[in-house]
């Protein structure tokens, strides 16, 4: 898991999300919630500063997804990232022989990509999850979607995540990881944690969980998390 931060780091990391909060209630104030995520990525790198979400390593917390289902699942070849942000999970993933591609709405968060791996076999490209290409419905053998819907607002989540699992062929996959609360807990701030409630309408969509995992990871302070698999029926 992520290491435990030190105070000054802490509080860096604190005033980043205090930003990502603040931007993300102001473009949907303004009736455009998906508009922040570029300003946040832009803002980033023209002021030098991390995005909350990205620490330019592959996510322990799908590491250790693959781990625990290691061998139990055979996965067909072609992935999609989804929201892939600055490419370590895309990476990670290529790295395992997957041929990837991971998108995010982001034109700045793809263009650090392509300058971070200047030599990768992902194909990375700028896009709405909501404007997705024809040719990506049932076409993915595998497709990853961490820490996406936990930034969505909670009336577009729905919508969202069956988006997401129309890019699952028939028989392949879909990993899921999130942050989750209990069905009668408050939302509070963003990223909001999905209650389980919301997972579990991929069981309506024609997928059979194979794997799940509710648990509290080992940050500072912990987080309660969720990950898990999902099969397309064929």
């Amino acid at each position: 898991m992520r290491k435990t931060l030190c105070p000054i780091e802490s509080t860096f990391m604190n005033n980043h999300r205090a930003t990502a909060r603040q931007l993300a209630q102001e473009a949907i104030a303004a009736g455009h919630p998906l508009e922040w995520f570029e300003q946040l990525y832009a803002q980033a790198l023209s002021e030098g500063v991390s995005v909350p979400w990205a620490d330019h390593v592959p996510n322990p917390n799908l590491i250790e997804l693959f781990q625990k289902i290691d061998g139990r699942f055979s996965f067909g070849q072609r992935a999609l990232k989804v929201g892939c942000g600055l490419g370590d999970d895309a990476e990670w993933l290529s790295g395992l022989g997957f041929d990837v591609t991971a998108f995010d709405i982001s034109p700045t968060a793809i263009s650090v990509c392509e300058s971070r791996f200047p030599n990768s076999k992902v194909m990375y490209i700028t896009r709405d999850l909501f404007q997705a290409p024809d040719n990506w419905s049932g076409a993915f053998d595998l497709v990853l979607e961490s820490y996406t819907l936990q930034v969505l607002p909670p009336e577009l989540r729905a919508k969202a995540l069956k988006q997401i699992s129309e890019f699952v062929l028939p028989g392949g996959y879909l990993m899921l990881i999130t942050r989750l609360r209990g069905d009668s807990e408050a939302i509070g701030s963003m990223p909001w944690p999905l209650a389980q409630r919301e997972i579990d309408t991929l069981k309506s969509q024609g997928f059979v969980e194979r794997y799940s995992e509710d648990y509290i990871d080992d940050e500072q302070p912990a987080v309660r998390r969720f990950r898990g698999c999902y099969q397309r029926e064929a």
